[in-house]
């Protein structure tokens, strides 16, 4: 049976890298799906996919539209059994101008709702020796909030949990009460540690059966990549590609050997980052 791969947001940038970069090591009897909520731009990425060895296919998906999320990993249940990779990589940008208040709404419904979507819809299909894979920051690690916020993040139990803590915060950003309760002003470091958190968190429930079957579930930091979404926000001097950044990921997806320091923590070129 061949593998199955599937990348979020992987019509440029990163996403694509991994996807190209899937589509080489894996062999003809293996598929990649490479997805967006784009379909013109979908489809060009897959014009520009070069060297496939594995049946790189396209698919239209919002991380954003739960049924459209549910109904996908039902498909790929159908046709395929389940999954053995998913590169959870989709990031919906902002720009340096944008009212945090005016863009929070969509910001959290993509980049932290839509990966409880995927923690979700396809941790249940992912097959022995699967890989899974939240594309994330090493700003997702607690010691970049104050402290006063990390209980709420320590006594997260479930998915549920992290949603309740994402969506709150993402009514005081709204609501102009962010900064009195002590949220950092760039939204992204809230959004990256409500991220790595959900990871943590799924994955103390699953951990023994996981590790039992080869599994790898775990958050990942790419490292500073030059891309349209980092651009306005950092001095890109030094930077990684994105080809040059997918090369960790992909070692860590494709590796066939399980370390168990690594499931549910954050990592960085195959490093742990300590959370707290």
């Amino acid at each position: 049976m061949g593998r199955i791969a599937l990348v979020t947001g992987a019509n440029q940038g990163l996403g694509f890298a991994l996807v190209e970069g899937l589509a080489r090591e894996l062999g003809p009897d293996d598929v990649v799906y490479l997805t967006g909520r784009d379909d013109r731009r979908v489809a060009a990425a897959r014009d520009r996919v070069s060297g496939a060895r594995a049946d790189v296919r396209t698919h239209l998906l919002d991380v954003r539209d739960g049924a459209a999320v549910t109904a996908f990993a039902e498909r790929l249940r159908a046709e395929h059994g389940g999954v053995d990779i998913v590169l959870s990589n989709h990031y919906l940008r902002t720009v340096p101008e944008d009212v945090p208040a005016d863009v929070i709404g969509a910001y959290v419904d993509a980049n932290n709702l839509g990966t409880t979507r995927m923690l979700r819809a396809f941790l249940p299909l992912l097959r022995p020796r699967g890989r899974f894979v939240v594309v994330a920051s090493s700003l997702g690690r607690l010691r970049e909030l104050p402290v006063a916020l990390h209980a709420r993040f320590e006594q997260a139990a479930t998915l549920d949990d992290i949603d309740a803590i994402t969506v709150a915060w993402r009514d005081a950003v709204i609501d102009g009460r962010a900064r009195d309760e002590g949220w950092p002003e760039f939204i992204n470091i809230a959004s990256k540690v409500a991220q790595v958190a959900a990871v943590r968190v799924v994955a103390r429930g699953r951990r023994a059966d996981d590790l039992a079957k080869d599994r790898l579930v775990v958050a990942a930091c790419p490292g500073m990549i030059d891309t349209a979404s980092s651009r306005p926000w950092f001095d890109m001097t030094g930077a990684q590609s994105a080809p040059e950044a997918a090369v960790a990921l992909l070692r860590l997806v494709l590796d066939p050997e399980t370390d168990p320091a690594r499931y549910g923590e954050l990592v960085r070129f195959g490093k742990v980052l300590r959370w707290p």
